[in-house]
């Protein structure tokens, strides 16, 4: 079996410098999005959401990004699950991407807050029915005794909807990122990374290398 201190890999696939990076982060993420989706990575959209609650202790779970924009990073969970509440204790997360193929990261730190009911209604109703179904039969991240409770939820409220309207549950939503910070990272040989930050100072995006 291969030691782990000895797994690695090289990276010289790109460079990033300033010539290179856009002045706007929106436009370099937009930039770095599209190369992503052209180079059809599986779930491009996953992402690392990283939050603390009230005893400042870190949690990080992969959420899916579901839309940007120059006001930031939206995606959806269970308003009552673990990062929910801690989101509502702390309004502040990070986020991740890492694009193995392209040998890149973003790293977004910002605060955040729920979108509008009506972007979360429509985004919900966008969604397969068994996952609109799966919305209303899980107590996300709530202790339960067997797989068999969420089975019969699901059997419960597949019922229910058969004779009413399926709506989005009130405990289920959107949340948008607005960041204050954002790293590009991209790899390259001797672990000598380029790494380009964007931080809001002032009411302007400031642009800053980092060591890597």
């Amino acid at each position: 079996m291969k030691n782990i201190a000895e797994i690695r890999k090289e990276y010289s696939r790109e460079v990033l410098d300033e010539s290179h990076a856009h002045e706007d982060p929106f436009r370099q993420f937009d930039q770095w999005w599209h190369e992503a989706l052209a180079s059809e990575i599986d779930e491009v959209n996953a992402m690392t959401l990283a939050t603390t609650g009230t005893n400042g202790k870190p949690s990080a779970r992969i959420v899916l990004l579901k839309g940007y924009s120059d006001e930031g990073f939206v995606f959806f969970t269970n308003y009552q699950s673990r990062k929910g509440e801690q989101m509502t204790a702390n309004p502040y997360a990070s986020l991740v991407f890492f694009w193995k193929e392209l040998e890149r990261q973003v790293r977004i730190e910002g605060r955040v807050e729920k979108v509008s009911a009506s972007d979360s209604d429509a985004y919900f109703l966008s969604r397969p029915v068994e996952s609109q179904i799966g919305a209303w039969s899980s107590p996300q991240s709530r202790v339960i005794p067997s797989r068999e409770i969420i089975e019969e939820n699901v059997k419960n409220m597949t019922a229910r909807f058969s004779a009413e309207e399926l709506v989005r549950p009130p405990h289920w939503g959107g949340y948008l990122v607005k960041p204050d910070t954002m790293e590009f990272w991209q790899g390259r040989p001797s672990r000598l990374h380029d790494r380009i930050q964007y931080v809001w100072e002032s009411g302007i995006w400031r642009r800053q290398r980092l060591a890597p």
